[in-house]
């Protein structure tokens, strides 16, 4: 997701809101017999052993008595031209509902941190210097028109993730082959030993059936995986498209006969008969969707809808509920965002002095309610997060690259500019003003001009007509200081082809962050991804110490490292000014129609986990005004 008021989370995996969920996850839950001879296993932690045993009954999160049946609707904002998840990102807009087709090779548990289990794969090994993993897949895995998965679908898939998506080919950049070594069996080979994430990483991948897409299409059409589809998939997973209107809707039906509906994994989830998502133009629409019963669950991320906009009949008499749930484990970066490959953005100083004028508290307190508090951290609300002066392991590390970091680190700790009164504000504005003129911007005829004569300038680029809210309050401080503001609202695909051809001056993003970073953190803030159309580099940078630290946090070697290292990595991003923090609240809204039941212990870490691990319930519905 790139922009929203609080964010949002993805209720199953593949189907992140906007975006393919790339969690960092892996470590050694088990000591393998040596390092010629690794043993296999059914589940890899980064935070000790695993949970759940070889032969569990079901997660704990989930209720394995959960009734199937029903429909459950999900809204989404824009369109879709797309069912192919290869170049999603990168051409079309992909339907938000296909990661119910798909499947991976493994399944992260949702009340533990980094831990995953087997799920096309019944067991992974790997040496102990961590230089190449073997999947084994398991004898029942099958396509749904019931083919086997086989080591030849993994490597085609790997392989063509790697030539067509830019996005998946800097993921996978470490990992340099892909072989079958067994029946059942794919090794992946690193190209260097000690990256204790990679292993994993690859047990993300979603698989594709080789034969389907090297056929053709009942047209006569030979496929081409390379290319947007609006043919409806075939996947190995628990749901099929049954319907769509492209661009409108989707209809996705659970197939009766999945080969996986008996796994410790599955048990309790996929509860619905069909899951429907409805597309919607505007976030406005979206809502008004909402209140007349045209979708039925709603992650609410504006905090004037939560504070007025619940007022309804369906609220008052409860048959739409709202609730909040707190648990997590992700932190989050949620930021206006500035494009560093502009020189007018090039100078610390100019982004430090957008900062000071930015006034949170009067904002929080006049269009949020005072729902929100200020991000201070790139991993906000986690351990992770760098606090004070860095000392012990943490300043060890920031000493390795003394010369590449900026001397404050050392010696001040990040801290937002506050405001919210007239006193604070002046004292702000005036210190953005000296910052300014030392940047070689000063003020002419009331315009922040260079030496060139022109004017400061900062279009402010966002798909959401809400966006205009929080624009438009920062604009007059902005103004103040003699910078020319604008705020451009586009259509979410006009806006997706803009940010892959880094083609804005500011806009807002949010990047979430596990509990476990490593990989992703290249993809982030590396140099190599600053040029590279799509990443999620979305500013630019290219620094060496930034790139010293992400290697410090993918390489270290156990836990209290991890944290140091990512403690390092936040302290120097925030030096930077790169952003401008905006806002976060520590609970995910929801509103939802009261049809649905759900278990009587939520998953810790993904609450609320809607529709995974819930179910229709007949006589909810029929008190709210049901429906099948």
């Amino acid at each position: 997701m790139r922009q929203g008021e609080a964010g949002s989370f993805p209720w199953r995996r593949g189907l992140a809101l906007g975006a393919v969920a790339l969690a960092s996850l892996l470590g050694a839950a088990l000591t393998p017999a040596s390092a010629a001879d690794p043993e296999w296993r059914s589940a890899t932690s980064l935070m000790g052993e695993p949970r759940y045993k070889p032969g569990f009954a079901h997660f704990d999160y989930v209720n394995p008595q959960a009734p199937k049946g029903g429909t459950v609707r999900l809204g989404r904002q824009g369109a879709f031209d797309n069912f192919n998840p290869v170049v999603a990102g990168v051409k079309g807009q992909l339907e938000a509902g296909v990661g119910l087709v798909y499947e991976q090779l493994t399944e992260q548990s949702l009340d533990e941190v980094s831990t995953a289990y087997g799920l096309l794969a019944d067991g992974v090994k790997f040496p102990e210097d961590f230089s190449w993993v073997t999947y084994r897949l398991r004898e029942n895995a099958r396509w749904q028109d019931g083919k086997p998965v086989t080591p030849e679908d993994v490597i085609f898939s790997f392989e063509t993730y790697k030539e067509t998506s830019p996005q998946m080919a800097f993921y996978y950049s470490h990992v340099v082959k892909a072989e079958k070594t067994g029946e059942r069996e794919i090794t992946f080979r690193f190209d260097q030993p000690g990256n204790r994430e990679l292993p994993q990483i690859v047990g993300q991948l979603t698989v594709l059936p080789k034969h389907w897409w090297e056929g053709t299409a009942p047209d006569g059409r030979r496929r081409n995986v390379k290319e947007t589809t609006l043919e409806p998939p075939l996947g190995s997973g628990p749901y099929r498209l049954k319907a769509f209107d492209a661009g409108r809707n989707a209809v996705y039906e659970r197939v009766a006969d999945y080969w996986g509906k008996d796994l410790p994994e599955r048990i309790g989830t996929n509860n619905f008969d069909q899951v429907r998502f409805e597309y919607y133009r505007d976030s406005t629409v979206l809502f008004e969707a909402l209140k007349g019963d045209q979708y039925d669950f709603r992650l609410e991320n504006s905090a004037k809808n939560w504070a007025t906009g619940y007022d309804f009949p369906a609220v008052k008499d409860g048959r739409v509920v709202k609730e909040e749930f707190t648990e997590r484990a992700s932190g989050r970066m949620q930021a206006f965002a500035f494009n560093l490959r502009k020189p007018k953005f090039g100078d610390q100083r100019v982004r430090r002095a957008f900062n000071l004028a930015f006034d949170f508290e009067e904002m929080n307190k006049t269009i949020f309610y005072g729902l929100y508090s200020r991000i201070g951290s790139f991993f906000e609300g986690t351990e992770l997060a760098s606090k004070g002066l860095p000392e012990g392991k943490e300043r060890e590390i920031l000493e390795s690259v003394r010369d590449k970091v900026p001397a404050s680190v050392f010696t001040a700790a990040y801290a937002n500019p506050v405001n919210g009164d007239a006193t604070k504000v002046r004292d702000n504005l005036r210190e953005a003003d000296r910052l300014l003129k030392e940047a070689g911007w000063d003020i002419k005829g009331g315009k922040r001009v260079n030496a060139k004569g022109e004017q400061l300038t900062a279009e402010f680029l966002a798909y959401d007509p809400t966006s205009e809210r929080f624009v438009l309050f920062y604009k007059p401080s902005l103004e103040r200081l003699g910078i020319g503001v604008s705020l451009r609202v586009v259509d979410p695909s006009q806006y997706e082809n803009r940010m892959r051809d880094f083609d804005f001056d500011i806009t807002t993003d949010l990047w979430a962050q596990s509990l476990s970073p490593g990989n992703e953190q290249r993809d982030f803030w590396g140099s190599k991804a600053a040029d590279r159309p799509g990443s999620r580099n979305t500013l630019g940078i290219r620094d060496p110490g930034v790139d010293a630290l992400i290697d410090k946090v993918i390489f270290a070697r156990d836990r209290e490292e991890l944290v140091a290292a990512t403690k390092a990595l936040d302290r120097v991003l925030l030096a930077h000014d790169y952003v401008v923090p905006q806002w976060f609240s520590p609970a995910t809204r929801t509103a939802r129609w009261n049809r649905f039941g759900r278990p009587g212990v939520m998953p810790r870490y993904a609450s609320p986990a809607f529709p995974t691990v819930w179910w229709w319930d007949a006589a909810l519905a029929q008190k709210t005004g049901g429906r099948q």
